[in-house]
């Protein structure tokens, strides 16, 4: 399903939940409605569904307004936050349930769950009730439930919300052969940054009611469009004066542009692994921390504090020694524009080995 939201906008009371949002879907996508809790994400989630009514704006499904039509008639399926299972009913009859409520016939009711039975690993489980299952097989549960009546588009509510880490992390890469194996539009709620990664086509990222940038998560992370995506994807570091900062000189032409790093394109180590230290700052190993794969450091620079990575393969750092600290890339922005910025000194290949 082809999925087109226009101008859409929704109040509760004097609170502003929605401010006018935009967006396209296209069919068979999986989209990860990322941001901050009380953002919109829900809100614009359950006026697709149609269990809320936007103030203004349209809903078009494969170009039809589907503004008044109910939940039933949009051809939807919503997977809860909490599962929403019937406590008093068997795993069989839960996924069966919307296709009773069509009045499917008996056998093609049993062909369709026996179906989703075995595509969602419930085999032998079919006659268990809710209480007998684990969070992940619940979960499952409503996913397949969702996936009976064959809706166009599928809706899911921070589906792994409830899950402990271990069991979300397996049902992310469920979920995702999951959906391309069925070949449904379906749309996602999350506050998690991993799992909007790790999941989704595209990610949507929604604050304070407004669409703050649509991309794929590649894209959004290496060119975030507002500074609140940079501030939100990954790790960063604010450097209030981005005009301090070696090699970035355009940012003075500004004394109010700011600087968000992140860790990743910062270089920091002694000074014989840089051939022009000109190239680079001078800065003092405030703290080590060990992550298994690589150190993470803590370095200061002229009155900043800056993180970064460096891999187990170099010489090892020292807390309190003096190194030499080379940022990569930035990503400025003032009260009038947003950019993200290369070193001048990484422009020149000549100039310093990276």
């Amino acid at each position: 399903m082809h999925v087109e939201v226009k101008h859409l906008d929704k109040h509760f009371g004097s609170f502003h939940a929605v401010k006018d949002v935009s967006f396209n879907i296209e069919k068979g996508q999986l989209i990860g409605l990322l941001g901050p809790s009380g953002g919109g994400k829900t809100s614009i989630l359950r006026m697709l569904a149609g269990l809320e009514n936007p103030d203004s704006g349209e809903i078009l499904f494969h170009g039809k307004q589907v503004n008044r039509l109910t939940p039933q008639e949009r051809g939807i399926g919503f997977v809860f936050q909490n599962y929403a299972l019937f406590k008093h009913m068997t795993v069989f009859d839960n996924i069966a349930f919307g296709l009773k409520v069509k009045k499917a016939g008996k056998e093609a009711i049993r062909n369709r769950v026996m179906e989703l039975v075995e595509l969602t690993g419930l085999k032998g489980f079919e006659q268990r009730y809710p209480h007998q299952l684990s969070g992940g097989q619940r979960q499952r549960v409503a996913f397949a439930r969702a996936l009976a009546p064959e809706p166009q588009l599928l809706l899911l509510d921070e589906p792994f919300a409830a899950i402990d880490a271990k069991i979300r992390q397996e049902l992310r890469a469920w979920l995702r052969e999951l959906i391309e194996r069925v070949g449904i539009t379906s749309i996602f709620v999350t506050h998690d940054q991993d799992e909007a990664i790790e999941v989704a086509d595209e990610i949507m990222i929604i604050s304070q009611g407004k669409l703050e940038q649509k991309g794929t998560p590649w894209d959004i992370y290496k060119e975030p469009s507002t500074p609140f995506v940079a501030k939100f994807i990954g790790e960063s570091t604010l450097v209030e004066n981005a005009a301090e900062l070696k090699g970035f000189d355009e940012a003075a032409k500004d004394g109010d542009t700011k600087a968000l790093i992140r860790p990743e394109y910062i270089e920091v180590g002694t000074e014989h692994e840089f051939q022009v230290l000109s190239a680079t700052d001078s800065g003092v190993v405030k703290h080590l921390h060990f992550r298994g794969s690589q150190w993470l450091v803590e370095v200061e620079v002229g009155g900043h504090r800056l993180i970064t990575y460096r891999s187990l393969e170099k010489e090892t750092l020292h807390t309190g020694q003096e190194v030499r600290v080379l940022v990569h890339r930035a990503y400025l922005y003032n009260q009038h524009t947003s950019w993200v910025a290369e070193n001048r000194f990484k422009l020149d290949p000549l100039t310093v080995i990276i």
